[in-house]
């Protein structure tokens, strides 16, 4: 199964060389899957020729809002309804899923509570998935076909599904310990809060759920469909 990545945003070029771009971090993730993958820039405005060039789409996440004004943000809104319509499986982690809910009719705001930094819990139907967060905006309405799969207090709408079409993530599977470490000290200062940043450095190391996340992506990508 092809998987094409849609990235729409860069690691700091102070980590890229070491720890790799956003499409090397979900071709880790989901390795030995059975999975072959395509990365297509989309930030730098280069788009697949059709939704059928893939048999999936995986959208990454990016420093940009959903809601700014940037070349990329309308044709990839124009392709997330074009994939939907024709039924072609979308997986969206953080930036992804926000960008598949406003696309869709959601509504994606800088939270007024602040920042979600390292490792977070969530409740994903009564079991407790811990991942990795970095993000200040967030899902904060819906789309009426989307329903919640996960949340805790601080992010109602943390994953959603769009029955078999699509599959979002607010959190950050594909980000290592190490790289978040590494983005508190590149990105971090001045814009997360000290007291966020001390925090999330203090969980570092503890056990993290990312491979059961890779498991229901791969599930979610592979599952039967009617056509």
């Amino acid at each position: 199964m092809r998987i094409g990545i849609l990235q729409t945003g860069q690691s700091p070029d102070a980590l890229r060389a070491e720890m790799g771009d956003y499409p090397d971090m979900f071709a880790r993730l989901l390795a030995d899957r059975g999975f072959e993958f395509r990365a297509y820039h989309v930030e730098a405005m280069e788009f697949p020729k059709d939704v059928h060039d893939c048999d999936g789409w995986l959208i990454t996440g990016s420093r940009h809002g959903a809601y700014e004004d940037h070349p990329f943000i309308r044709p990839l809104e124009d392709f997330v309804r074009r994939a939907y319509a024709e039924k072609v499986p979308m997986v969206g982690i953080c930036f992804g899923h926000q960008i598949i809910a406003q696309a869709l009719g959601g509504k994606v705001e800088r939270f007024d509570k602040g920042w979600a930094v390292g490792p977070t819990d969530y409740d994903f139907g009564g079991e407790t998935i811990t991942m990795n967060a970095w993000h200040r905006d967030q899902v904060t309405k819906r789309p009426p076909m989307a329903e919640p799969v996960a949340c805790n207090e601080f992010c109602e709408n943390a994953a959603l599904v769009y029955g078999d079409r699509a599959f979002t993530v607010q959190a950050h599977p594909e980000f290592a310990d190490d790289f978040i470490d590494g983005l508190m000290r590149t990105r971090g200062k001045g814009l997360v809060p000290d007291e966020v940043m001390a925090a999330a450095s203090a969980r570092l190391g503890q056990p993290n759920s990312s491979t059961a996340i890779a498991d229901r992506i791969a599930d979610f990508f592979t599952q039967t469909r009617n056509s």
